[in-house]
C-alpha cells in the first residue's frame, strides 16, 4: 500500500464515498456542504497549503487523507476517511495515518503533526492513539449537528 497524490481523476470516487449530510460533516467538518460536488473538492484542494493523498493498493483505491500546512514546522491530519464499510476495521486507516505522518515528518520537516477528532468518532481516536497521538484539549459547544452539539477531540504527535 502507498500514498498517491489525489487529483481530478478521483473527485467522483470521492463524491461517491459520501452518502449523508451527517456522514460529510462528520468526515469533512464545515469545509465541505453537502452534496459534495467536483467544484467544492477542486475550490478547497487547490490551496497550496492542503496536500490530498489516496491510499492506495495495487490499483485499487482504498481511502484519502489530508495534509495541512498550519506552519513551517506543524501539520494536521484532515479528513481520513477509507472509503468502503467493509473495508473499515482492518486496519486500513492506521495504514493510511501511518503513511501520511511520515510524509509530514519525512518528506515536509514536520516537528509536530495535530489533528481534530469528534469525541464521537471513538474508533477513530482509537486508530490516533495507537500511533502515538495524545490528547491535548476538547472543545465543547463550537460544533452542532441537527441541533446535537459534537465535542472535539484536538490531538498532536511529536516524535
Amino acid at each position: 500500500m502507498y500514498l498517491a497524490r489525489f487529483s481530478e481523476d478521483y473527485y467522483e470516487k470521492l463524491i461517491s464515498w459520501v452518502p449523508n449530510e451527517a456522514f460529510n460533516y462528520l468526515w469533512g467538518g464545515p469545509v465541505y456542504t453537502f452534496p459534495l460536488t467536483s467544484e467544492q473538492i477542486h475550490s478547497h484542494v487547490s490551496k497550496p497549503e492542503v496536500n490530498p493523498f489516496v491510499l492506495l493498493d495495487n490499483d485499487k483505491v482504498i481511502g484519502y487523507i489530508e495534509l495541512h500546512r498550519e506552519s513551517v514546522s506543524v501539520y494536521r491530519l484532515c479528513r481520513v476517511l477509507i472509503a468502503s464499510e467493509s473495508d473499515r476495521g482492518k486496519g486500513y486507516g492506521k495504514r493510511l495515518v501511518a503513511l501520511a505522518l511520515d510524509y509530514a515528518l519525512v518528506t515536509l520537516k514536520a516537528t509536530t503533526v495535530t489533528l481534530a477528532v469528534f469525541e464521537h468518532n471513538e474508533r477513530a481516536i482509537s486508530c490516533y492513539k495507537s500511533l502515538g497521538f495524545k490528547v491535548t484539549a476538547k472543545e465543547t459547544g463550537l460544533r452542532s449537528f441537527n441541533g446535537e452539539s459534537w465535542n472535539l477531540l484536538y490531538m498532536a504527535f511529536k516524535p
